[in-house]
């Protein structure tokens, strides 16, 4: 009886010890499943947000606006986005030279910088209608166009064709000329017969340069303030913001308030990043690129009621020409040339025309 017993007792233990060892396995298995470690679990395995430092080079100075605007966008999206985007500026050159920015930014060595449509239209031909001169009547002519839907299409023309992305159109000021004393009053077209006037070196802009009469001179922006005090050119054109800013002023004679560009810089971000970034970011972009835009525009706009009389105080002549003389010219330049004109739409041209109205 004894042994049946212990042998009773040896096949119930060993039982029982399978039994332990299953319940302990299952218990596993049931911690695992209950809603408090399935939230610990998902967070556990869930992944930090991308982060994207954004470096933003510029050839302008300092005390311009569109500079100046740079940091309003910083500061704007650095809070939105809790630090997820971060930017730093580079203004002056002082990271890339004037266009080797853009390139780099198409190659995706540099995040954004400014680009033009003067810039691009020398990858993207149907975009040399907007670099043409008196496109735009005036600044409300120019950022309806440019930052409502036609400008949306554009910049997503842009972005397909060249890997980099325009975001707005920021207000740099109509462009005036600003002339060495060349012995003579500019007030038409003919009266620009022999100036060198220094041009951004892309064929848009030296194209504009001989539509006004001039003799256009390719230089590099950080270089005009010595090539006009020393006589290697005669002249240069931009808004008077930019005039007063670079000082040309001191090294110049005349205004001459031809009007002939309304201007804008596009900032520009690599297409590449800019679809890393998502549709959350890149709505948070946009509202900080559009907080940059009204202050550069708002600032420029300001400035340009006051700097005629600034100039005026620094002995220069402002000249007011005639206008419809030089607009005239410019345009048949521009539609006589088939080169140009003939990879326009000009179905669109004629409603850009439209909204002038």
């Amino acid at each position: 009886m004894n042994k049946k017993l212990l042998s009773l007792l040896l096949v119930l233990s060993i039982i029982l010890s399978f039994t332990l060892i299953g319940c302990n396995k299952n218990t596993g298995t049931n911690e695992k499943a209950t809603p408090g470690n399935e939230s610990n679990q998902k967070t556990e395995e869930k992944k930090p947000s991308k982060k994207f430092a954004l470096r933003f080079s510029t050839a302008s100075v300092p005390t311009d606006a569109h500079t100046e605007a740079l940091y309003k966008f910083k500061e704007a999206i650095e809070k939105s986005t809790d630090g997820q985007i971060t930017v730093e500026v580079y203004h002056s050159g002082s990271l890339y030279g004037q266009g080797e920015d853009c390139e780099a930014t198409i190659r995706g060595d540099l995040e954004m910088c400014y680009m033009s449509a003067q810039w691009i239209a020398e990858k993207v031909p149907e975009v040399s209608m907007f670099t043409a001169g008196y496109i735009f009547k005036d600044y409300n002519h120019m950022t309806k166009v440019l930052n409502g839907e036609i400008g949306r299409e554009l910049f997503d023309t842009v972005a397909k064709k060249i890997g980099a992305r325009p975001l707005a159109a920021f207000y740099l000021g109509a462009r005036q000329l600003n002339l060495r004393d060349i012995g003579r009053e500019v007030k038409t077209p003919a009266d620009l017969k022999g100036v060198k006037l220094r041009m951004p070196n892309t064929p848009a802009w030296l194209f504009l340069g001989k539509a006004l009469g001039a003799n256009p001179t390719p230089l590099a922006f950080n270089e005009v303030y010595l090539a006009l005090k020393t006589g290697t050119v005669d002249g240069q054109d931009n808004p008077l913001p930019t005039t007063k800013n670079a000082k040309f002023y001191e090294v110049t004679k005349y205004i001459i308030l031809t009007e002939h560009v309304i201007d804008s810089v596009w900032p520009t971000i690599n297409e590449k990043v800019w679809q890393e970034m998502g549709p959350d970011l890149q709505k948070k972009m946009l509202e900080a690129v559009e907080v940059a835009r009204q202050y550069c525009d708002k600032k420029n706009l300001d400035a340009e009621k006051e700097l005629v009389e600034f100039f005026k105080q620094q002995g220069l002549t402002v000249i007011e020409p005639d206008k419809e003389a030089f607009r005239n010219a410019v345009q048949k330049a521009y539609l006589d040339n088939k080169e140009i004109s003939g990879k326009w739409d000009m179905e669109l041209y004629n409603k850009i025309q439209e909204l002038a109205k």
